[in-house]
């Protein structure tokens, strides 16, 4: 009889807890394959005539800014870029900006707002770049400059994150009217390996984490963080990519075409009304 319940014992340990969901979007958010934010760029815009530089320090390969046409109109488009080969993505820090990369994405929005042009960010980065370089530079700084001019910016703004929205890195381009995010895209302020180094000292709790953080896109919109999330083909953007841009591209066209419809003075009071109001929550004794 012990036998048999020791058995049983280790055939139950043996079993290993069910991969939580969370965990299995964030592999999906990714996936090496799934398009990169210059990938809808390039699909939905035309026209496209990149701005280099911040005019302070240098032009930062992970940050990409430019003037293009969305559907016949002049807007701004700004998105990170992380690189397909490994020579791209050390070159660009895995899509993880300098702090000139969000001066020069801040150099473009000011444009944007001289010539009354709306402004379309794309986000896919795990976060800013943490070097030491980056924190001599003033990556705080950069980051926080750049919360509060697109809380101003006297012009449409629309986010879109489409894989990875990491921390200040993701939110410095993310005050916008409208922030998009993809179905198996994650939101979050700190990526689970982290969490799980801080929290239980093991990165390898990593899933655990993940399904903690609640940074999935059904999770952020129920907090507000997000104003739409916008559904994927079966298995994710990668397994087909025309597919998602068609969808992108309609919401995108919708979403400019009510911000258009509005007062700048109803515009402006409605963004700030929303970054005001994300995430309350409420205890009773």
């Amino acid at each position: 009889m012990a036998e048999h319940e020791t058995g049983r014992t280790a055939h139950s340990q043996a079993v290993s807890a069910p991969t939580p969901e969370a965990w299995i979007k964030t592999e999906l958010a990714r996936h090496p394959q799934r398009p990169y934010p210059m990938d809808f760029i390039a699909a939905l815009f035309t026209d496209f005539s990149e701005i280099h530089g911040d005019r302070a320090f240098g032009d930062d390969a992970a940050m990409s800014c430019g003037m293009a046409r969305f559907h016949g109109e002049p807007v701004m488009v700004i998105g990170n870029l992380k690189g397909r080969t490994l020579k791209e993505r050390v070159a660009r820090k895995f899509g993880s900006p300098d702090p000139e990369g969000y001066r020069k994405a801040l150099r473009a929005m000011k444009i944007a707002e001289k010539f009354g042009r709306p402004v379309f960010t794309f986000m896919d980065l795990a976060g800013a770049y943490p070097g030491i370089g980056a924190e001599e530079r003033g990556q705080a700084e950069a980051i926080a400059r750049n919360l509060l001019e697109m809380s101003r910016l006297r012009v449409p703004t629309i986010a879109t994150i489409t894989g990875e929205g990491g921390s200040g890195g993701a939110l410095a381009l993310a005050v916008a009217d409208r922030v998009l995010m993809l179905e198996n895209a994650i939101y979050s302020v700190i990526s689970p390996e982290a969490c799980a180094s801080i929290m239980w000292k093991d990165a390898s709790k990593k899933q655990q984490a993940a399904a903690a953080l609640k940074y999935t896109a059904g999770d952020v919109k129920l907090l507000g963080c997000v104003d739409e999330v916008l559904p994927e083909p079966w298995g994710g953007t990668q397994n087909d990519p025309e597919a998602a841009m068609v969808l992108v591209d309609e919401r995108l066209r919708d979403h400019l075409a009510t911000l258009r419809g509005l007062p700048l003075d109803t515009l402006l009071e409605q963004r700030y009304t929303k970054f005001r109001n994300i995430a309350q929550f409420y205890t009773t004794a």
